[in-house]
């Protein structure tokens, strides 16, 4: 029995140390068109079919030159971790164009490390290499920059102005990146955690309010935290958002579809109500009669 675990160990480590040192890992779905995961090199976007849309985006975007050359003075001060999903549009739309801003300004792309997630919900947005640990990769893409080995600010999804317009100002210290709320949740579930933010979240709304444009905002992360397995993380996120969206009806149909996951079917039924209080909705109702049908078998 220990030799058979023992082999199970060797052959998960040898897993993910495949996928951290080799490029291009491409993983084809039944359903939906192929994907990169791990790292990825150039080479990779030339090949089909990711060459389709990473050569058209490339080669039709024309960085402004004036940004380039104070980039070229101070970004190879810096290393680039960037996390994209070749199955995502604003990843493929983004990372080309970073990729010509970066040649263009003779960035070192020894420097640059590109990571591709996956998109099914058993590693939702994960990399196999567990790259995205900790590093809170909510939505892609994100172009995080490091410098002395630290984190000095991030570029999450899209740019808020251009993407070498954005850089200059995370150069300049001078940029605050979107999801400012994900990040706040991120920072308190790590250094306080789950519980804090349950017992604290009536004061906690106030300071999220101004920060948190609409519900899927914090509604992604508890969805990334619950395919990682940190379900408890998740469903704290989920019912601090019923707080912070309490006259939305989805924000309730969102964690009552997550206590439906986990089998907690009693409460689904009860959050499922909670939303036709603010509108009806036949699909909803038609999911309380089938829960309370299976609750009452039980």
């Amino acid at each position: 029995m220990k030799i058979i675990i023992s082999l199970i160990i060797v052959s998960i480590i040898s897993t993910i140390t495949l996928y951290a040192q080799s490029f291009n890992h491409e993983i084809k779905l039944e359903q939906n068109s192929p994907m990169l995961v791990g790292k990825i090199n150039k080479e990779g976007f030339n090949e089909k079919p990711y060459n389709d849309w990473f050569s058209k985006n490339h080669s039709q975007y024309t960085p402004k030159q004036i940004s380039i050359d104070s980039l070229k003075r101070r970004l190879d001060q810096y290393t680039i971790k960037v996390f994209m999903g070749t199955w995502c549009g604003d990843s493929k739309r983004e990372v080309p164009r970073f990729y010509k801003i970066l040649e263009n300004s003779e960035y070192p792309l020894d420097r640059l490390t590109i990571i591709g997630v996956d998109r099914r919900k058993s590693t939702y947005k994960q990399s196999p290499g567990g790259e995205h640990e900790g590093l809170n990769i909510h939505r892609v893409p994100t172009f995080i920059f490091y410098k002395d080995g630290k984190e000095v600010n991030r570029i999450v999804e899209s740019p808020k102005n251009t993407l070498e317009t954005d850089m200059l100002n995370i150069l300049s210290g001078n940029y605050t990146p979107k999801y400012e709320s994900v990040a706040m949740m991120h920072t308190l579930l790590t250094q306080k955690g789950r519980l804090y933010v349950l017992e604290n979240a009536k004061e906690l709304v106030t300071k999220f309010r101004s920060k948190t444009k609409n519900l899927y905002e914090l509604n992604t992360l508890a969805n990334v935290l619950f395919y990682a397995n940190k379900k408890e993380e998740a469903m704290a996120v989920l019912e601090f958002n019923t707080l912070l969206f309490s006259r939305e009806a989805n924000v309730y149909i969102s964690i009552a579809n997550k206590y439906v996951d986990i089998k907690d079917l009693k409460t689904a039924i009860k959050y499922y109500q909670k939303s036709l209080e603010i509108t009806d909705n036949q699909e909803v109702l038609n999911k309380i009669k089938n829960l309370m049908a299976i609750t009452n078998k039980g």
